[in-house]
């Protein structure tokens, strides 16, 4: 079953991506937003329920703006709650991230389980990204978020780490290759290599739904055929675009 959960404002709201921790709307409006999105996801069966504990988003979001070294993102503040919340309600005991830059789509997703907003454990929260220099800077910025040593960066492609990675894949984050030449197209093979180590009720959530339609057109028809997912929703809240399917 495939689904558009679509916010009336989602083509004005825009961020300036070297600005990404400005204030684009208030914070009861971003969090009204994004309650819709989570009902929406409930609805479908992709989400247990739609209750996450907003104080950890803002501890997390705090720290996040207080300690990382960042020049620029395309996840909004609406889209980095929305990641935050399925986290803290999904509570994936692996989750991969493919494709985090400087570490910061890495710690949306990772942030519900180390550092100040955290609330619950994980076993293992992994940080994929390809490009040597921004994977060790992913390590630096999640190093003083988290203590703990359930989070870690490596520095691989996204495609062969997924291949040759055992556990089992509770949640797996999608942001790898650029927007530009189709090389968002890599969604399809990455999530075809996790499938099988993918349990019932995993998570996938692809960014540039939206933006990258074109380029992730043979990605979004796996997810949203019933024979490979439960159900998938894509959630524009922005520009952007989140895919968000359950297994």
């Amino acid at each position: 079953m495939a689904e558009t959960y679509r916010t009336d404002d989602w083509k004005s709201y825009v961020m300036s991506r070297y600005e990404p921790f400005s204030e684009l709307e208030p914070l009861e409006r971003e969090a009204a937003v994004v309650d819709g999105a989570l009902a929406a996801l409930r609805d479908a069966g992709i989400l247990p329920h739609a209750d996450y504990d907003g104080d950890g988003l803002t501890a997390h979001r705090a720290a996040v703006r207080r300690l990382f070294e960042m020049a620029w993102t395309t996840v909004t503040p609406r889209v980095e709650r929305l990641i935050y919340a399925i986290n803290a309600i999904a509570r994936p005991d692996v989750m991969v991230a493919t494709g985090i830059f400087c570490g910061y789509t890495f710690m949306c997703n990772a942030g519900a389980a180390v550092g100040p907003g955290a609330c619950y454990e994980a076993r293992d929260l992994v940080g994929v990204e390809v490009r040597p220099g921004e994977a060790e800077r992913a390590e630096r910025n999640v190093r003083r978020m988290d203590g703990s040593g359930a989070a870690r960066i490596v520095a691989e492609d996204a495609l062969r780490f997924v291949e040759t990675f055992e556990d089992p894949i509770d949640l797996l984050y999608l942001d790898a290759g650029a927007a530009r030449d189709n090389q968002k197209a890599i969604y399809y093979d990455i999530v075809k290599a996790a499938y099988a180590r993918m349990p019932a009720g995993a998570l996938v959530l692809a960014h540039d739904s939206v933006r990258c339609v074109e380029a992730v057109g043979r990605y979004l028809e796996f997810v949203r055929d019933p024979a490979n997912f439960r159900a998938s929703v894509n959630v524009v809240l922005d520009g952007e675009g989140l895919e968000v399917s359950v297994k």
